[in-house]
């Protein structure tokens, strides 16, 4: 029997801020270094709600507005992708373009925080954003409309449930990498990591996501911290899902395989930070546009 679609969320809700700590784990062992505490994003977002916000007399309502936003894009998200056997809270034909143009709700309210600053340097930071979303939005959607082809679904539960149930016929067997690794660079760009972006850094000259959160404090800055964790549990979840599409016997043995899964991804998101360096601003939308053309690959061949 299934679990409730209510309890996945909650667990994807709770331990969202976890899959940071792994990150920087995995980086820290590269490093030969100890690292943070794996629960050190938790820590963070607590102290951050228990300060207050500093706002400028610049700023309207959208700035204070933003990070709301963010964290009610990234629940809504949770809600629309399963975890193991458990079925979506939110389900419909087409939700895959909900899901894509929720996270770029996200991003145009936090486009117009910045702009709202009247901040030159965070201008500056909302124009490589843009930028660059322009880039991965395509092969997000072109990536997932291939395994919608492949499965006949339309929407995100039912892509992942079809790829559980098994394709295992050749096509399969080829769209399903391509959309893999076309999606996994979509993850990294579209959650400032490495080698598009450094969440890390604090230089003019490499800063995208960074640059533009700078005036956030206490517990804004708190919620766009949760909503980053969100999203970035979002797209590790649709890549491990459809990686490791394994029905098990039971829904605990189930739940297990798609959390080592997700934890998989997540390891490999810091093995790419520790093992490759931050690319030329000028490489990004090389990257981005390559992944496009894996996803139009991917699309073309489940057409055939």
């Amino acid at each position: 029997m299934n679990h409730p679609p209510y309890i996945h969320v909650a667990v994807s809700l709770a331990a969202a801020p976890f899959l940071f700590g792994v990150i920087n784990k995995v980086k820290a062992g590269f490093a030969g270094r100890k690292g943070p505490p794996l629960f050190q994003m938790y820590y963070d977002i607590v102290k951050l709600m228990r300060k207050g916000a500093v706002y400028s007399r610049t700023t309207t309502e959208m700035f204070r507005l933003s990070p709301l936003v963010s964290v009610a894009v990234g629940i809504l998200a949770v809600m629309t992708v399963p975890l193991g056997q458990t079925e979506s809270l939110i389900s419909f034909h087409g939700d895959i373009f909900l899901l894509a143009y929720l996270f770029g709700m996200a991003r145009f309210t936090t486009v117009l925080a910045a702009m709202d600053t009247g901040s030159a340097f965070e201008g500056m930071g909302a124009s490589r954003e843009v930028q660059f979303s322009m880039l991965a939005e395509p092969a997000f959607l072109v990536g997932l409309a291939a395994l919608s082809l492949l499965t006949g679904e339309s929407s995100v539960a039912g892509i992942l449930s079809a790829l559980r149930n098994g394709t295992g016929t050749a096509t399969g067997h080829v769209v399903i990498p391509i959309c893999v690794a076309s999606l996994f660079i979509v993850l990294l760009a579209e959650n400032s990591r490495i080698p598009v972006d450094d969440p890390n850094t604090h230089l003019e000259l490499t800063m995208i996501h960074e640059v533009m959160v700078l005036d956030h404090g206490g517990m804004d800055l708190g919620f766009i911290h949760y909503g980053s964790a969100l999203k970035l549990w979002v797209f590790a979840s649709i890549i491990a899902r459809i990686l490791v599409p394994v029905k098990m016997s039971s829904p605990m043995l189930d739940a297990a395989l798609a959390t080592a899964s997700l934890l998989a991804v997540t390891v490999a998101v810091g093995v790419v930070e520790s093992t490759m360096a931050r690319l030329r601003m000028l490489r990004v939308p090389q990257l981005l546009t390559g992944a496009t053309i894996l996803s139009l690959v991917a699309l073309i061949i489940a057409m055939r």
